[in-house]
């Protein structure tokens, strides 16, 4: 299999008017070096998903969700959790970035909180923890590394079969893989970059003045920056897990 036979499947928790749709298919095409084609979409809050899918994909990955929580009482939003729970039982290679990281967590049995005071929207500081400096996909990260963040919520309590990768001082659960099987998941974005993450933050401008006050969001909109060693974990998944490299 070579890089343009690779399909895959992204599942998005995002409104159908929202135009951050069509900008992650073309984010996570680029991070990962292929072609927008090979990404089909598939809609968490409207469509149905079902495992029949996986048969049509290489691998499933999965974004943010703009307005929406893994806390919300949705009824797509628990099927979209119950898909993924059940990529990860057939060990179906899963990458997942800031919603999908804590939507896996909810599936395997984890605890994803609202934690507003400890919110991360911006470029941030991360470190990996010691099993992600061993791990074929992370362990290429320096000790220290910017990555672009957006979330509220953040995961308290990890499932017992995933294994922490990376932390920041804010969210000591940044990134996980699930034990023995080629299912990954971030907290961060690695599909954006800085000028991607400021582009995403200005279209929802309003939600982030309103929560942080606009001085604050001023502050943080100036103060994106690029995050290449982040940004290069979605070719490093390709590589290890897609092509032929360690699961």
């Amino acid at each position: 299999m070579t890089r343009d036979d690779l399909r895959f499947l992204l599942v998005q928790a995002r409104n159908p008017d929202d135009p951050v749709q069509a900008e992650e298919r073309l984010a996570f095409a680029t991070q990962i070096g292929v072609r927008t084609e090979q990404l089909v979409c598939a809609d968490m809050l409207h469509g149905q998903l079902d495992v029949a899918m996986l048969s049509d994909v290489d691998c499933v990955l999965v974004g943010g969700s703009g307005e929406y929580s893994v806390l919300d009482d949705h009824a797509g939003i628990r099927g979209g959790i119950a898909f993924l729970g059940a990529c990860a039982e057939r060990g179906f290679p899963t990458f997942g970035s800031c919603f999908g990281f804590q939507a896996l967590v909810v599936a395997l049995g984890g605890t994803v909180i609202h934690d507003g005071d400890n919110a991360e929207v911006g470029t941030f500081w991360l470190e990996p923890t010691e099993e992600g400096l061993a791990d074929p996909v992370f362990r290429a990260l320096p000790e220290r590394f910017l990555a672009q963040e957006g979330h509220k919520d953040r995961a308290s309590v990890l499932p017992t079969e995933v294994t922490n990768l990376a932390r920041s001082p804010r969210a000591p659960f940044q990134a996980l893989k699930v034990d023995g099987q080629p299912v990954y998941a971030t907290q961060f974005h690695p599909e954006l970059t800085g000028l991607a993450q400021s582009r995403r933050f200005k279209r929802y401008w309003d939600d982030y003045a309103h929560f942080f006050g606009e001085d604050e969001a001023r502050r943080i909109l100036h103060g994106f920056a690029e995050s290449p060693e982040a940004c290069a974990l979605m070719t490093r998944f390709m590589d290890q897990v897609l092509l032929g490299g360690e699961g």
